[in-house]
């Protein structure tokens, strides 16, 4: 903040200390006594700076006749030509006869603080060597936590993040960041960081990225040197301006401020670099943790960070599980682990939805077409080896960090080329949705639609990469949830459940065909039973026929006055079917005999003897 607040040479030697000490600490003691040295010399300096025996000399530098009269008229307004100035100043040296101590006051603070700081390690290394401790393993709050309190109750579980929240997500906050630097700077360098995380993302796994962290953290202390040294520039009393500017070059302002190049008019703003000292001091963290990763008191302590096997089958293996099931809620930590693991993919895809959504843009449609199909096929997805899901999710992030670093490339035509876009070129504006987001450029939007005739209506709502940048967050959350543990648990019980449910299924479908085969069994029974009958009824109609035909004849013989004969033997087949029907006639009222001879045998009987009594009925 000192540096950012008053930015000269002087201050270069805490920036430049500090960046490369933070990621590698064992420059951490050098940098604080550089640090502490170099304060007391700025102090003296800034004190004897104040003397009235040392009058600087004041530069004030003249427009060269080389400029025509409408570039002098544009640059008569730059810090070169119109202030004065010395080069103590740009040095980091100024006079201020009104309030010394307010002068000194930011580095009489740095002071304290490195002082306060050296007295605290010295006190802790004296207390330890006078009590034989050791340091500990980790830099904790809550020193009766470690990993197997994690799954006990609410309460452990919040102590265990306070200890090792970084140590457990630190690489995602890591990231985020990046977007954040990405979305708060849109310029020159914000694309080189776009470029990085796209080289850090392509490692995938968690190994692969350690092994280039450092490398990382290489690039990010050098981008932040590099930085403020643009910021420093050259002094204005070399009276002499960049290449960049008028009469060798017609850059625009605009342009200038994107590539955040040094300049007098359009000074780069040393604010942007505390998004960068964040991200730095993150990463610092993040490559502790990594070294810490590989200690074993820290992973008895904290538990490991070694990523799962991609193959595994959570089926098999969810008997094999080292955490514990907390599908059926125990706990209101269980119901916690449910809404994590088991509902949040359908939140991050409505938050991908209303990425998609929110805006009209080409980039939109990409998330448009990923949740149509994780809706479509989200169910069986989940169900898939953790390698095969992790290929789907990964390619959806690749896609997220690519509209990102599109949309940051295409800021230059947004912030600096704007104008004539809007002249010449609308429908670019509206297909890509290009609109400058960051404060400090100069456009002109109402002068340039007069001018042209034609109205070109700026997309500011849709512009910009917050939704993004929500959509990364959530996307990273996601596969950090694919890739634990709990997860596995999850896959387990919807595969157990569509397993019951088949099941279920299959029983009701086996009942149904059981029914359907005793209702046809009771049909072919009834039928056959009703083929009886009616042979039955058959049989018996033929010898009522034969009976009627013998009381016929014997009728008329006996109308003839000859005496009826009976015939000595009968046929074998009457005289058994004779005694069938006798039986059946002492048979007829019995329960078992069934319905239908029940109701024929009364009316076989009445026909029988109205043939018999016919022929004699006068």
């Amino acid at each position: 903040m000192v540096c950012i607040q008053e930015v000269s040479l002087l201050n270069y030697v805490f920036l430049a200390s500090w960046a490369f000490a933070l990621p590698y600490s064992q420059y951490r003691p050098l940098a604080s006594s550089v640090c502490t040295v170099w304060t007391c010399v700025i102090i003296v300096c800034k004190m004897l700076y104040q003397l009235k025996t040392i009058e600087p000399h004041q530069y004030k530098c003249t427009i060269p006749d080389t400029y025509t009269s409408d570039q002098q008229k544009e640059i008569s307004n730059s810090p070169l030509y119109k202030n004065t100035s010395d080069l103590g100043n740009w040095v980091g040296l100024k006079k201020d006869n009104q309030d010394l101590l307010a002068y000194l006051r930011n580095h009489l603070l740095m002071l304290a603080m490195l002082a306060f700081e050296v007295t605290i390690y010295r006190h802790q290394l004296y207390f330890r060597l006078r009590n034989k401790l050791s340091p500990p393993a980790a830099r904790i709050i809550f020193h009766d936590i470690t990993r197997q309190h994690l799954d006990i109750g609410i309460i452990s579980f919040v102590k265990y993040f306070i200890n090792y929240f970084f140590y457990k997500f630190g690489l995602e906050t890591c990231l985020l960041l990046v977007v954040n630097v990405i979305g708060q700077r849109m310029d020159f360098y914000a694309m080189l960081h776009a470029f990085a995380l796209i080289v850090v993302m392509h490692r995938r796994r968690r190994k692969a990225i350690a092994e280039i962290w450092s490398k990382y953290c290489f690039f990010l202390a050098s981008m932040l040197t590099i930085q403020y040294f643009v910021c420093i520039g050259i002094p204005l009393a070399a009276c002499k301006d960049y290449p960049w500017r008028f009469p060798n070059s017609t850059t625009d302002s605009n342009v200038i401020k994107w590539l955040y190049v040094p300049d007098f008019q359009m000074k780069p703003d040393p604010y942007f670099l505390i998004y960068d000292f964040m991200l730095l001091l993150c990463a610092s963290l993040q490559r502790q943790v990594f070294d810490d990763e590989n200690k074993a008191a820290v992973r008895i302590m904290a538990g490991d960070n070694v990523e799962i096997c991609r193959d595994l089958d959570a089926a098999s293996f969810s008997v094999h599980n080292p955490v514990p099931d907390f599908i059926h809620c125990r706990s209101y930590l269980d119901m916690l682990k449910v809404i994590m693991f088991s509902y949040l993919f359908w939140f991050v895809l409505t938050i991908i939805f209303i990425t998609g959504t929110t805006r009209i843009s080409v980039f939109c449609m990409g998330y448009l077409v990923a949740c149509f199909y994780f809706l479509l096929f989200g169910g069986d997805l989940l169900l898939k080896p953790i390698k095969k899901i992790l290929h789907y999710w990964d390619f959806l992030i690749a896609y997220n960090i690519f509209v990102i670093t599109m949309k940051n490339i295409l800021s230059i035509l947004a912030c600096g080329y704007i104008t004539s876009l809007m002249q010449n070129h609308c429908w670019l504006i509206q297909f890509f949705s290009l609109a400058c987001t960051i404060k400090g450029y100069h456009v002109n939007t109402a002068q340039t639609s007069q001018s042209s005739g034609n109205f070109c209506e700026l997309p500011k709502d849709e512009a910009g990469i917050i939704w993004d940048s929500i959509c990364f967050a959530f996307l990273l959350l996601q596969r950090r949830v694919f890739m634990s543990y709990y997860f596995l648990h999850v896959v387990a019980d919807i595969r157990a459940s569509q397993i019951l449910a088949s099941r279920g299924a299959e029983l009701f479908q086996a009942t149904i065909v059981k029914a359907v085969k005793a209702r046809l069994e009771e049909e072919s029974k009834s039928v056959e039973q009703l083929k009886r009958q009616m042979d039955r009824i058959k049989v018996r109609q033929q010898k009522f026929k034969r009976g009627k035909e013998k009381m016929l004849s014997l009728a008329q013989e006996s109308v003839g006055g000859q005496m009826p004969v009976q015939p000595e033997e009968e046929d074998d087949d009457d005289g058994a079917q004779r005694a069938k029907a006798k039986t059946k006639k002492k048979q007829w009222w019995r329960p078992w005999v069934d319905h239908a001879s029940s109701r024929l045998t009364p009316k076989i009987l009445f026909f029988s003897s109205s043939t018999l009594i016919g022929p004699f009925c006068p």
